[in-house]
């Protein structure tokens, strides 16, 4: 597998057109009127340190979702070095968390809480949109990129599966859908955002401990921290309800799995130097299985909540998804994985983006995953 760092020059938001699969319907191309919206090329108002241009100007900001009532915090993280995995004798390690290696990340941008279903509908559904139109509000240059994403095809059955709806976290996406909201969201917000790296997740679930939890390695004191099968009644809740690590980020251990960018190898850390620090590591995907989960979820017990836990992606997720053929947007069974999203300090070129995948690229969305499947009688 192909393993690449992450070095990237910043450079302001500047989305690429959309390709021919991209685009699901025609884009509204009336102007903005001056009583409707801003103007097309008008800057977005910025908080202090929301576009800083190195870390010691990083600070913490809200983004506000236009067309929606809808924000969500934003919280530096400062990058540094750290040791990946696990030791050899810590309680409950598992496969692929070792050997421990010492790696270092770049400044990054986490979501203090994980994408909960209030967001995800406005992109899904196209909330946002439907919104501007009921209230004659013309799309600016933002909007009408934002419009131009492809969404998910409708899911056949409710994916909360009767757990909650407002504030809880959004469960069942795939990988592809998860990168595709953060495509979405960066043509929103003009912030590039996309899923973690799991070094980038490890750190900041870390928040400066080489323990096994972010609060110590005891995990008796989970429940002030974690929704896990021992407190969670079998079902998620909502986000931002436990305390928050020291970087201010909930919900880093459980409630529910979190995915990142990388294609999961048990034996990726072996790569990495032995005596040096390896920076900005990232396994590029080649395959659609597996991929990386991190954080573990209501559904498992507290030792698959460690910050060193990882867990690989398998089809079966789809299991009961009786489509033919099966959504490549949804995964019936995944009901203990979403994700949250950061935003890198150094932006990376169009091309790199398309390289590395941290954006969805076109011949990840074939013609058929445009259509609805069908189900056999």
């Amino acid at each position: 597998m192909r393993s690449l760092a992450l070095g990237f020059v910043l450079a302001s938001y500047a989305a690429c057109g959309p390709g021919a699969v991209w685009a699901q319907d025609d884009v509204d191309g009336a102007p903005p009127t001056a009583s409707a919206t801003k103007a097309a090329d008008a800057p977005k108002v910025a908080e202090p340190g929301e576009n800083a241009k190195t870390a010691a100007e990083m600070k913490a900001y809200t983004e506000e979702i236009a067309n929606t009532d809808l924000t969500f915090e934003m919280v530096p993280i400062p990058g540094g070095e750290f040791t990946i995995g696990s030791p050899e004798d810590e309680e409950g390690r598992g496969e692929g968390e070792g050997p421990q290696r010492r790696v270092s990340v770049s400044p990054f941008w986490m979501a203090t809480k994980e994408v909960t279903w209030d967001e995800y509908d406005a992109f899904f559904q196209r909330q946002d949109k439907q919104r501007r139109d009921l209230a004659g509000i013309a799309p600016d240059e933002y909007e009408k990129k934002a419009d131009a994403v492809t969404r998910p095809t409708k899911n056949y059955t409710d994916m909360t599966f009767d757990m909650g709806h407002d504030s809880f976290p959004a469960i069942c996406m795939t990988h592809l859908s998860a990168k595709m909201y953060c495509k979405w969201l960066s043509e929103k917000t003009g912030h590039f955002y996309r899923l973690p790296t799991e070094a980038e997740w490890e750190f900041a679930a870390r928040a400066g401990t080489d323990t096994a939890y972010s609060f110590g390695d005891d995990a008796e004191n989970i429940d002030e921290y974690a929704w896990s099968d021992d407190n969670a009644d079998w079902t998620y809740h909502p986000v931002g309800q436990k305390k928050p690590n020291a970087f201010g980020l909930y919900d880093m251990h459980g409630n529910v799995a979190e995915w990142c960018l990388d294609q999961y190898d048990p034996d990726f850390y072996a790569t990495f130097s032995e005596d040096g620090v390896t920076k900005d590591p990232y396994n590029v995907p080649e395959t659609i299985y597996p991929r990386t989960v991190r954080g573990g979820s209501w559904y498992d017990t507290p030792e698959y909540l460690r910050s060193a836990a990882r867990m690989p992606s398998t089809n079966d997720w789809k299991m009961q998804d009786p489509q033919i053929p099966q959504s490549i947007w949804w995964m019936t069974d995944s009901i203990f994985v979403g994700f949250r999203v950061v935003r890198p300090l150094t932006e990376p070129t169009e091309e790199e983006k398309l390289e590395l995948q941290l954006i969805p690229r076109p011949e990840d969305v074939p013609e058929w995953g445009l259509r609805e499947g069908f189900i056999h009688d």
